[in-house]
């Protein structure tokens, strides 16, 4: 868990953080979450999250931090997780005593003590039967922007609907973690924003509402357990009382919507229409800032957190950083500064040589293994001599990227064809 604090020039006043595993010690994760023995399965323990907000507001106000000054807050939660609160919930978060930590109050809220995570596979069943439901994987994406994914919400409520029916009828709210986030401090419910609301195989896209037949093929009574979905950037009301008199906040201090940390890095990063940005990290994710996409059965489309009236794509490659490790130790002795000459020694274009590396299966798109085309495009089972081989990487992984996102509905402009 991270805070930061920012002054109206957009200056860094503080910074501070919570790990999990080193600081929450009692709750024994491992990077945060729990791995089920099928492997498949992995949840975090709500009640540490919880805890997690008592001690990083702790220990701003041992730093002396002044809360009165904070005139309005937000924040960002991992896409896809899902928080379940108990009937009756929502008294006991209104009323918490500011006298005991938030976890101390909460304790008994949840019908649901582990949270399905975004790491989370083990819903492929109900993947199935949703997609079937609607039409097909193609349909679905119509509607939500994404075909039916494992670790999407809609899927998750389905199975814990079809596995602990009792579980589900105790539960009065349904929260995403950028919701459930924001519920702590608003001390009521928190609506979920459009743009985390697009991550979940439910929320009807283009008219901004939850879609009847992808709630009905979940399980019964959904909407109201997931309230009315609100614009990302929407002003939900004060901070709650027991932040004021805990900790000093002004009454006065606004909660405005949290959203998802996908949709979070588009806006904090400023992009506009036309823009692409590029994590290049284990897994290499891509989104962009698009006016008319084209939902496929690779890669999502999401309500764009900045402007409601458009949309972000987001593109997820799964042989990132480790396919360029790879390459590195097998073509330029382990060093970066090596493997940065041999590209520069090579011409754009790598003289029509290409190459395609998937040392596991693809996300986008689903393939496996290493793929090499010579100038006539015929297959070449051999190595690429090392500066050919590191220059088919980089320039397969980012010709893959750019199709990919064309086929989402990108544009590419007369003025970047020109450069």
């Amino acid at each position: 868990l991270k805070v930061i604090a920012i002054d109206e020039q957009l200056r860094v006043i503080y910074e501070d953080n919570v790990h999990f595993d080193k600081d929450l010690p009692e709750f024994k994760t491992q990077g945060g979450v729990y791995i089920h023995s099928d492997r498949l399965t992995v949840t975090s323990p709500v009640l540490m999250w919880v805890k997690a907000l008592d001690m990083i507001l702790e220990k701003m106000k041992s730093s002396g931090f002044d809360f009165s000054q904070v005139r309005a807050l937000s924040g960002a939660g991992q896409q896809h997780g899902s928080v379940y609160w108990k009937e009756g919930s929502i008294q006991t978060l209104k009323n918490a005593s500011s006298k005991l930590p938030l976890y101390e109050s909460l304790k008994a809220c949840f019908s649901v003590s582990n949270s399905p995570i975004w790491m989370d596979s083990s819903t492929t069943s109900q993947c199935s039967a949703l997609e079937k439901a609607v039409g097909g994987a193609q349909h679905l994406a119509a509607i939500t922007g994404s075909r039916a994914y494992e670790r999407f919400t809609g899927n998750q409520i389905a199975k814990i609907y079809s596995q602990n029916p009792e579980v589900y009828t105790q539960t009065e709210r349904i929260s995403l973690v950028s919701s459930f986030a924001a519920s702590l401090f608003l001390g009521a419910y928190a609506p979920i924003d459009y743009s985390d609301g697009s991550g979940m195989n439910l929320l009807h896209i283009w008219e901004k509402v939850w879609s009847v037949s992808c709630l009905d093929a979940c399980a019964p009574g959904l909407e109201e357990k997931l309230g009315r979905p609100v614009p990302s950037h929407s002003v939900l009301g004060p901070i709650s009382p027991y932040y004021s008199q805990r900790y000093g906040f002004s009454p006065d201090c606004k909660i405005v919507a949290f959203t998802g940390d996908n949709p979070a890095s588009l806006a904090g990063m400023r992009l506009q229409e036309g823009d692409i940005a590029i994590s290049l990290g284990t897994s290499d994710t891509l989104f962009l800032w698009i006016q008319e996409p084209t939902p496929a059965l690779e890669g999502h489309i999401l309500c764009n957190p900045v402007d409601s009236q458009t949309y972000m794509a987001l593109l997820c490659f799964k042989n990132g950083s480790l396919m360029r490790e790879r390459i590195r130790d097998d073509c330029a002795s382990g060093s970066w500064d090596e493997f940065s000459k041999a590209l520069s020694s090579t011409v754009a274009g790598n003289n029509g040589n290409l190459g395609f590396y998937f040392d596991v299966m693809e996300i986008t798109p689903e393939a496996v293994g290493i793929h090499r085309f010579n100038r006539d495009n015929e297959k070449v089972v051999s190595d690429f001599p090392r500066e050919v081989e590191i220059r088919a990487l980089i320039e397969g992984q980012f010709m893959a990227k750019r199709i990919h996102a064309e086929k989402l509905g990108y544009k590419v402009s007369k003025y970047d064809q020109k450069l």
